[in-house]
């Protein structure tokens, strides 16, 4: 045994950078030299070895030895000698601690769930005195007692040399692996943690190593680009280890082999891949020997097995590559105790039975600390410190978590082996890096769009989207307030060809029709049919009524090639409206003209819907009228629309132009035929009160206009007459149904939501883990927004939909490119690698 241990220590001075006689050792510095990484920042490591003596007996010789690490090469600085004298009451205190501790949470935390629910090898007899008087507050005394004990312990006069030196060798902003060398149980078993010595040292790490060790030769694993974690997910009853594969499954950089419940002989085949393990994790049920000597896993319902069982194919692992082992499980010294004699390099336990809740946070906690490249020993330190807010349900969860360690092995960092470990690039970037990209890009991309805009490039398939939504929106019903008379073929080819001419109605049909209608009082009679000629002299009635004040006629105002139509010579200004309509390039009908200036040959500057609707919006003694900023009735509001409003960029707005909130109906309102009204089909509640609208439906007279529901289709037009009524309707369901009129934003708002949108696809690009999960998460984000925009639209609001799909894809483009770009740098090549175990 002494042989042993002369063989290694000398392998240990050999592997920290001391000369040594022993050429084995020789040969396996050269090998270290090449293959590991040390962290940057772990500048010392201390050992204190208390491997002859007891609690009970003392150590009379207490060795601590400071090692400093100088361009990766551990250097030997100075070792120092005391002692620490008996302490039995430590024994006695820890012995009732964990009594306690297991009674507190059995009696209070009923419903805790532990990962040990088997009787162990380690059960500690309790005697009846122990179960009395249990509560929080005694339990929490005795931790205190038990810190003080310790600290006492560890600041004896024998001992203060020791202290005191390695005080002075050290610099609390250093990193500091303390390594407590001993193979004594009970020792062992101390929270070491709660030495005042880590309160004073804030980068000082604990670890547990046994005083025989032995640097091993490796393999060395397949070259991989990824982190290789062979997770063994063991017997869950009572627990719930999903938790744990979740946190594997969302770790970034890693492949991750699971085996739920294996046989024996699965876990075995697998420990011996030939492509080799980094990481061995287990999450189940464990436990350990009173002696801490063996410790034994559940790895499923019936089966269970110890270190010794697997020595094999842990040490065919280890020399292919095996860095560390995880037991996320209860009471893990004794598989510690049996890894060490492998000599694994690194090694995470709990000291005691461990709730299942804090064994997923401290999972949680480590993983995310030591995937984004901070050192082993201080991710574990990090995430043991933030098990500290659960004790207030937890009691000592920050003393659980301990790691044991080979000393001759360096520090394990979470790196790409292509880079300087200590330029190591994170898998995703920091919120303190990505945020202010993602502001500056989303900013970017909202100018470009708007600026792209403005020049027209979007008005297409701005538009297209509008009449998409407007085709969906839920049926609106009829406007009952109207009636449409239509002069079909038949009503046409029905009347006197001589006394007709070229109209669609003749002065004797009209006078007839007018005769008809006037029987049940109307409200307002329109005629929308172009009568440039005056009524022959033996229709005088029909001239005189026709100056009612109750009738409106139409005329067409000039253009550039069209002298336009002047109007009945029998109509004043007051009793006159221009028909003219306003379509877009693509020759859809989408704005409505209520006025214009100069609108020659007309003798008005109103137009036919709007002389229609203010008539009877009058006889309800409701003004509307045109001011010189916006067209008005009361307190509603016919917002104009300017040559760039919304999705439009250029367009001729001269005259009061605004959007024509088309009524989501089939029928706009009840329709008869010329026929039917001389045919005496009509009934007095159709016309009573109504606004009688009459033109001509008849295709050969090509009085026909596209809107958006008839946009897939250039055959599906609407009769001009029609168009009218949905006019009249717009103007009086706002003023008297509060029925919405479509608006915009300003520009400035309208830029603001498209910035939003390019953060949120910035956003996207950040969050999702993979391209796959990109595509799903952007295809949800063009979905909620397209409702948004159907939704504001029935609510009146055009509000820009292509603009903001499109800074939805270039945002996500801009980060996701950003991102390799970043991580192509980090790594000096082209396409970035996954970051690896080293």
């Amino acid at each position: 045994m002494a042989d042993k241990k002369n063989i290694a220590s000398k392998c240990l001075l050999s592997a920290i950078g001391i000369p040594s006689n022993c050429q084995r050792c020789q040969n396996k510095k050269e090998l270290y030299h090449r293959r590991v990484h040390p962290v940057g920042n772990m500048s010392k490591l201390v050992i204190l070895n208390l491997s002859r003596g007891s609690l009970q007996e003392g150590f009379d010789r207490a060795i601590a030895q400071i090692y400093e690490r100088k361009q990766d090469v551990n250097l030997f600085s100075i070792q120092f000698t005391g002692s620490l004298p008996p302490a039995p009451e430590i024994t006695e205190l820890y012995r009732r601690w964990q009594i306690l501790y297991s009674l507190l949470y059995d009696c209070l935390m009923p419903d805790v769930n532990w990962r040990q629910d088997y009787v162990s090898d380690a059960e500690i007899e309790i005697e009846s005195d122990d179960i009395t008087n249990i509560s929080s507050i005694e339990f929490n005394k005795l931790c205190d007692e038990l810190k003080n004990k310790i600290n006492l312990w560890l600041n004896s006069i024998t001992f203060t040399n020791i202290e005191q030196k390695i005080r002075t060798k050290l610099d609390p902003s250093e990193e500091i692996q303390v390594v407590i060398q001993t193979d004594v149980d009970e020792v062992r078993r101390l929270p070491w943690n709660l030495w005042d010595f880590f309160d004073d040292y804030p980068h000082a790490v604990l670890c547990l190593s046994s005083p025989e060790f032995e640097r091993l030769e490796t393999i060395g694993k397949s070259n991989s680009n990824q982190v290789r974690i062979l997770a063994i997910l063991g017997n869950s009853e009572n627990i719930d280890i999903q938790e744990d594969r979740i946190i594997l499954e969302h770790l970034p950089g890693a492949e991750t082999t699971f085996l739920v419940e294996p046989e024996r002989q699965e876990l075995d085949l697998m420990l011996w891949d030939k492509k080799g393990w980094d990481i061995l994790f287990f999450a189940g049920h464990s436990s350990s020997q009173l002696s801490g000597e063996t410790g034994r896993i559940y790895i499923n319902p019936y089966d269970s097995l110890t270190i010794e069982q697997l020595k094999n194919g842990l040490r065919a692992a280890i020399s292919r590559g095996l860095r560390l082992a995880i037991f996320n499980s209860c009471d893990g010294l004794g598989l510690a105790t049996q890894l060490a004699s492998l000599h694994i390099p690194q090694m995470i336990v709990m000291r005691e039975p461990v709730p299942d809740l804090v064994a997923q946070r401290f999972l949680k906690f480590f993983l995310s600390a030591f995937s984004e490249s901070k050192s082993f020993y201080l991710a574990v330190r990090e995430a043991g410190e933030r098990l500290q807010g659960l004790e207030a349900e937890f009691p000592c969860a920050s003393w659980l978590p301990i790691i044991c360690q080979n000393p001759t092995e360096a520090a394990l960092i979470w790196s790409n082996p292509t880079k300087n470990p200590q330029k190591v690039q994170n898998y995703r970037l920091s919120s303190r890096q990505i945020i202010p990209a993602i502001f500056t890009a989303s900013l970017a991309i909202a100018t470009l769009i708007m600026g792209v805009r403005s020049l027209g490039l979007l008005q297409n398939w701005e538009l297209a989207a509008f009449d998409s939504m407007m085709r969906m929106r839920p049926d609106e019903g009829k406007d009952h307030r109207i009636l449409i008379v239509g002069i079909t073929e038949a009503d046409i080819q029905a009347q006197n060809a001589s006394e007709r001419g070229g109209a669609s109605l003749s002065d004797s049909a009209l006078a007839q029709l007018i005769s008809k209608l006037e029987k049940y009082s109307p409200r307002i009679i329109g005629l929308d049919i172009y009568r440039e000629n005056p009524v022959k002299e033996k229709y005088a009635d029909l001239a005189k009524w026709m100056k009612n004040a109750n009738f409106i006629g139409i005329c067409q105002v000039s253009g550039d090639e069209n002298p336009g139509v002047p109007a009945p010579p029998e109509l004043s200004e007051q009793n006159l409206g221009f028909s003219d309509i306003v379509t877009d390039d693509d020759n859809i009908l989408r704005r409505h003209l209520l006025a214009m200036a100069g609108a020659k040959p007309c003798n008005t500057n109103k137009s036919f819907s709007f002389q229609l609707a203010e008539r009877y919006l009058a006889q309800a003694i409701i003004e509307l009228k045109l001011n010189q900023d916006n067209s008005k009735s009361g307190n509603v509001i016919f917002p104009y629309l300017q040559d760039n409003s919304g999705g439009y960029s250029k367009i001729d707005s001269l005259g009061y132009q605004i959007m024509l909130n088309w009524r989501s109906t089939p029928q706009i309102a009840t329709q008869v035929t010329l026929s039917d009204v001389l045919n005496n089909k009509l009934t007095p509640d159709q016309v009573k009160d109504k606004i009688v609208i009459i033109g001509t439906t008849a295709e050969s007279f090509n009085n026909y206009a596209l809107r958006p529901y008839s946009a897939q289709s250039q055959e599906d037009r609407t009769p001009g007459v029609i168009i009218h009524a949905h006019m009249v309707s717009q103007l009086l369901s706002a003023v008297l149904d509060r029925r919405p009129l479509l608006w915009v934003w300003s520009k400035w708002s309208e830029a603001l939501w498209i910035y939003c949108w390019a953060m949120v696809g910035g956003m996207l690009a950040w969050r999702c883990k993979s391209a796959l999960h990109l595509l799903l998460t952007l295809g949800l984000a063009q979905g909620i927004l397209y409702y948004l925009c159907y939704i504001l639209l029935i609510q009146g609001a055009w509000i820009p939909l292509v603009p903001s799909t499109l800074a939805i894809i270039a945002g996500s483009g801009s980060i996701a490119t950003y991102n390799l770009k970043k991580r192509a740098i980090a790594n000096n090549q082209p396409f970035p690698d996954s970051p690896v175990l080293s």
